[in-house]
């Protein structure tokens, strides 16, 4: 077993527990209310009943409770932080598959679905809600009283962040001309933020000073617009056999992803075939890939993942993270940018 393996053994359970508690999952267990909470994290099924489903990979958290670790400080200190990190994400893909009105998530139904906007709106508001009680229970675990308050500022002024790319992902949507500098902004705010938040306050859980929490931070940062320019590459690319999905989604749909905005602003013809197209097809997506390769497209993002990859790189080694904690760190930033193009 390797260090990451072995973090994650033993890391994953407390904060599974953590969750289980603040969401009420034995307490409310028949409780319509909180079971939609529990039915969107993977414990019960639609009927209540509790059933071993699939949960998201819990990446974020982990990389808050490593980096507590890694930076000298007590992990499971950091547990109330990991967890309140992994219900606001949860808030983010609830609102989410409403604003984009997706009938899936991770192979079930999602909740407006089945219970309608409205319940599932509340729902989210609630689990916003109780991340920022998440988030409290620092104090219980010993936490210095001004590190919590720090914390929960942080929290505070990234969810701002994170709806505030949302906020720009949608306004993509009905915008004829987005720029690459646009779509970067977006990312930062959308995906990298909360990345850079979770290995941020690792590090100030752990008591380290502003500079180790800085670099923590961009390290976070880097990590996740790399790996956000990865996906975008891999959506027009990518091998589907290894991705598991279809790489012709992201054109099919006219996706405004960085490869694909690159590409208008620097190919007439790409922007003619666009403008043109009102039911893409296969034909499209050929034609279209075609002319993004031409373009340079393909390249220019192999680059821009090269420099963020090389940047979040050079954040953590200055900050030395040590132990099995700081190996399962480099563990896990391989994992998620040496992603095969």
């Amino acid at each position: 077993m390797n260090a990451l393996q072995d973090c994650t053994a033993h890391m994953l359970p407390a904060l599974e527990k953590e969750m289980r508690l603040v969401l009420k999952e034995e307490e409310k267990a028949k409780d319509p209310f909180y079971g939609m909470l529990h039915y969107h994290m993977g414990w019960v099924d639609q009927e209540f009943n509790p059933i071993t489903g699939k949960a998201g990979k819990r990446i974020r958290p982990l990389l808050c409770l490593l980096s507590c670790e890694a930076a000298g400080g007590d992990w499971e200190q950091a547990i109330p932080a990991s967890s309140a990190i992994e219900l606001v994400h949860n808030f983010s893909l609830i609102h989410d598959d409403i604003e984009d009105k997706s009938p899936t998530r991770r192979g079930k139904a999602t909740i407006w679905t089945i219970w309608g906007m409205e319940q599932a709106i509340n729902i989210g508001d609630t689990m916003f809600a109780l991340s920022h009680l998440a988030m409290a229970r620092l104090a219980d675990r010993g936490v210095a009283p001004q590190i919590t308050v720090d914390a929960l500022r942080r929290f505070d002024e990234t969810c701002v962040a994170l709806t505030y790319g949302q906020y720009h992902d949608m306004d993509f949507e009905n915008r004829q001309v987005v720029s690459v500098d646009d779509y970067l902004g977006m990312i930062t705010g959308k995906t990298a933020v909360l990345l850079s938040l979770c290995a941020e306050l690792g590090a100030r859980i752990a008591g380290k000073g502003e500079k180790a929490q800085h670099h923590y931070g961009q390290f976070g940062l880097k990590c996740g617009l790399a790996f956000q320019v990865i996906d975008d590459i891999l959506g027009i690319w990518g091998d589907e056999a290894k991705i598991g999905k279809s790489a012709s989604t992201d054109l099919l749909t006219k996706k405004k992803t960085l490869p694909v905005l690159f590409g208008l602003e620097n190919d007439a013809n790409l922007r003619t075939l666009y403008q043109s197209t009102n039911n893409p097809d296969e034909a499209f997506v050929e034609e279209a890939t075609a002319r993004l390769t031409e373009v340079g497209a393909l390249d220019f993002a192999k680059e821009k993942a090269s420099e963020y990859s090389h940047d979040a790189l050079h954040h953590l080694e200055s900050v030395e993270p040590s132990g099995d904690a700081g190996e399962a760190i480099y563990q896990l930033t391989e994992m998620l940018l040496k992603r095969d193009f």
